[in-house]
């Protein structure tokens, strides 16, 4: 079998410390949907799908794009399981059975917006916002140290507070591994921003939010999917040749539509009329395992998004992300079930 070390010499990578955990120990991992208390039946279909990773998502929470203030909501007033009980907890249950957790806080803009798109006024602004946000991201360092939590993911789709900012960022990583001593990653939007950044050698994986488009056309074929994959596929192997870490997908996911390929970070638009696709979305699963997981710096996936299972997600006749009850969700198990391509 072709280590970590192996792959590096053959990509160029040069000589690495040590190896990363075996293929067989990839993170096969959904994004994990908060909501009410859970018990270990929620976890059981995970089990099923030989899911071995969940994320969980708390939040941040920034009044506009332009404001350098971020909230803590750590109990009430949010969901019970983006709370630090309900992280908790739904961490030690999916752990009894064998799942290990990474914690990716994001940040939410109250007013409207996206993150990537915060900008703060001058320079003493921006002092603030990341006084503000080591503050916000120290927090869950510490919790995820008290609470054996694996991974932890240091922040999600920033861009404009990477550009400019990566020794603030470098500060960061540092006083997040003086408090916390699991992996590091941080989730870099697919457009652009995960080839700018800098510091990924100060961390354990380089994190991509992976909605490449694939193909402008509706009903793709699976070749025309593989294909969609060439250019992404190229670049992604030039950041991690590069910096010599091995590369995550810390979220990556396609709705149940005609055109998911298209552009697959679309949200459901409120009103809008869309025909059920799920063999087009369970080709897009295809079409990612069939490009990455025979790599062997691929370390593994994250797919958008698993709801807890009283809340019957997905389904036939459901148009979004999940691909629970859906043909979507046997692509994903068949593959995690092997972990890598050819395995029983």
């Amino acid at each position: 079998m072709l280590t970590w070390a192996g792959a590096a010499s053959v990509l160029g990578l040069g000589v690495v410390a040590a190896d990363p955990p075996a293929p067989a120990d990839r993170h096969c991992g959904v994004s994990w949907v908060a909501g009410h208390r859970i018990t270990a039946l929620d976890i059981q279909p995970l089990v099923e799908s030989h899911v071995n990773w969940i994320v969980q998502t708390p939040f941040g929470w920034q009044r506009s794009i332009n404001s350098p203030d971020i909230g803590l909501a750590t109990k009430g007033g949010v969901l019970w399981g983006e709370t630090d009980e309900g992280l908790a907890v739904t961490a030690k249950l999916a752990r009894d059975r064998g799942i290990s957790t990474m914690l990716k806080p994001h940040i939410w803009i109250i007013e409207g917006g996206w993150r990537g798109e915060i900008q703060m006024t001058d320079e003493a602004a921006w002092d603030e916002w990341f006084a503000s946000y080591r503050r916000f991201i120290l927090h869950y360092a510490r919790f995820a140290k008290e609470h054996g939590i694996e991974a932890l993911c240091i922040g999600t789709e920033l861009r404009n507070c990477i550009a400019g900012h990566q020794d603030q960022w470098r500060r960061i990583i540092a006083q997040v591994r003086a408090v916390y001593d699991g992996k590091l990653t941080y989730a870099a939007n697919w457009y652009a921003e995960f080839e700018e950044i800098d510091f990924w050698g100060e961390l354990d994986y380089i994190g991509i939010q992976a909605y490449f488009p694939l193909c402008k056309r509706e009903n793709p074929t699976i070749e025309a999917l593989l294909e969609g994959w060439r250019e992404p596929l190229a670049k992604i192997e030039r950041v991690g040749k590069k910096f010599a870490k091995p590369v995550i997908f810390t979220e990556v996911g396609y709705r149940s539509i005609a055109t998911a390929a298209d552009e697959p970070w679309q949200w459901p638009r409120r009103g809008e009329v869309v025909e059920v696709n799920l063999e087009i979305q369970s080709r897009c699963y295809e079409a990612f395992f069939g490009t990455f997981w025979d790599k062997p710096w691929v370390m593994g996936v994250y797919w958008w998004k698993w709801f807890p299972t009283d809340s019957r997600a997905g389904g036939p006749a459901g148009t979004g992300f999940t691909p629970q009850n859906k043909p979507a969700e046997a692509v994903m198990a068949r593959w995690f079930g092997g972990r890598v391509a050819g395995a029983p």
